[in-house]
């Protein structure tokens, strides 16, 4: 019999995750590193002898619910350790709740370790195993989907965005590690592999693209050796924060012959030369349009999602027009924006010229209705194919919630299965598509005699939600 202490012994650590999914990794290590050293986790803030907020501080709205939850963490449990993006204002914290016990970055893993250690030691345990080296560790998750998150921070410098400020410039982790990473997910039944980072795309540069050794071939840290690697599991990797250099013309191919999938999520923010150059983006859309219709022709299933930015400082109604003309042309599949905030030490809040609030929020609705409208009839052409699809939940009415390869878990739409039978989450399946609106389908098996009553649509007027804003 072990000597183990029972776990009901052991430190308890509540944990707060906000922001995107690159926090939530973050999160996911954490936890990870808690569980290896012996501490549990509590669900309520009367049962943790200390509590982690990972925080996010990428705007003002993000800001406020940060603080928001470090300062009730603090009324409800009164030991608490900041960590994550806002951590990086650790001054602002400080001077808002003196009381925190620790603040500290994002990715600062042992920075939080070290600060939870002095509050509530571990017991030691020498009986306690080592975490395999098979093991996923900790996941906030579906157990049939992982976000694999390739680097931290950012090199570029874009006028509205404070990233670098809170994570620093990139840093590529090595590819072998990243493809070991992935092959455990994958071993341990994920479905699907979400790729992030704050511009995957530009994976590898910092490192000079430096080789690793993965199943008995050397791959380079590049998006396109990394893809490559990726597409060998056989499972669904997505592929989000891609910037639409030149160099993701050679990953394309690698959709269409589906070895990963046909979805990339770039985030343009505008089209206007304009107001990329003020928002210190690529401001060739022209050329942004002649390569989407060259992927498009290589693949044609190729999904694109994106986010962009209303209202900047400076944007004229000329300015806007240009940009709904560009999203007609290009036909951008998935869609989410914002109208422009100005956050608290971006570049851009000197600018001159801020747009009125009504204004950005009229041309929002305005923009919404057209990228609305794009989105319906390009699922209405969807009616009658068939379709490959991941099961996310079954429902109790027996109606299975599920994704297309189009369709990232969080922000974009789903299938609504009907007359299916012993699906379970995390099962690919073929549905055919029988009802489409804006944003999501329907489908059956093929040959299935229709009935009558069919799942209940969205309400109208639903915009695709945001998964990034960078």
């Amino acid at each position: 019999m072990s000597n183990a202490p029972a776990a009901s012994d052991a430190p308890k650590v509540g944990f707060v995750s906000l922001g995107c999914p690159k926090a939530l990794v973050d999160s996911e290590r954490i936890l990870t590193r808690l569980k290896g050293e012996g501490y549990a986790t509590a669900a309520e803030y009367a049962g943790a002898d200390v509590v982690v907020v990972n925080t996010c501080g990428f705007l003002d709205s993000a800001r406020d619910e940060s603080l928001n939850a470090i300062g009730e963490a603090l009324a409800e449990n009164g030991k608490v350790v900041v960590t994550g993006c806002l951590g990086a204002e650790a001054d602002l914290i400080r001077e808002r709740f003196p009381n925190v016990a620790a603040v500290t970055g994002a990715h600062q893993y042992e920075e939080v370790m070290e600060a939870v250690r002095r509050i509530v030691p571990a017991k030691p345990d020498p009986f306690r195993p080592l975490v395999p080296e098979n093991d996923p560790g900790v996941r906030l998750t579906p157990k049939h989907y992982a976000y694999l998150k390739i680097s931290e921070g950012c090199d570029h410098r874009c006028s509205f965005c404070i990233i670098p400020s809170l994570r620093g410039d990139l840093a590529s982790r090595p590819v072998d590690e990243v493809l070991r990473e992935a092959e455990v997910l994958a071993a341990n039944g994920v479905k699907e592999l979400l790729v992030v980072s704050q511009d995957t795309s530009a994976y590898g540069l910092d490192i000079r693209y430096a080789e690793g050794r993965w199943r008995n071939d050397y791959y380079k840290a590049s998006f396109e050796d990394l893809s490559r690697g990726l597409g060998e599991l056989g499972i669904w990797v997505r592929m989000h924060y891609v910037y639409p250099y030149p160099h993701v013309n050679s990953v394309i191919p690698l959709m269409a012959e589906g070895k990963i999938l046909p979805y990339l999520d770039i985030p343009f923010q505008h089209a206007s030369p304009k107001v990329l150059k003020a928002m210190r983006r690529p401001g060739n859309q022209d050329k942004t349009l002649d390569r989407i219709l060259s992927w498009r022709e290589i693949c044609p299933d190729l999904t694109l999602r994106s986010t962009f930015v209303v209202g900047f400082p400076g944007e004229t109604e000329a300015d806007f027009n240009l940009l709904l003309d560009w999203l007609e042309a290009a036909q951008i599949d998935r869609v989410g924006a914002f109208a422009y905030e100005n956050v608290e030490g971006a570049a851009a809040r000197d600018l001159p010229d801020h747009v009125p609030e009504e204004v950005k929020q009229d041309r929002l609705a305005r923009f919404m209705a057209v990228a609305s409208r794009i989105s319906a009839q390009k699922l209405q052409n969807k009616v009658g194919q068939v379709v490959d699809v991941l099961v996310d939940e079954i429902r109790s009415d027996g109606v299975a919630v599920a994704r297309t390869k189009g369709d990232a878990p969080e922000i974009d739409g789903h299938i609504y299965l009907k007359g299916f039978t012993g699906l379970s989450a995390g099962d690919y399946a073929k549905a055919k598509v029988t009802r489409a609106d804006a944003y999501d389908l329907w489908g059956e098996p093929e040959g299935l005699i229709k009935l009558n009553r069919v799942p209940t649509a969205r309400p109208a007027g639903r915009t695709h939600r945001l998964i990034s804003r960078i």
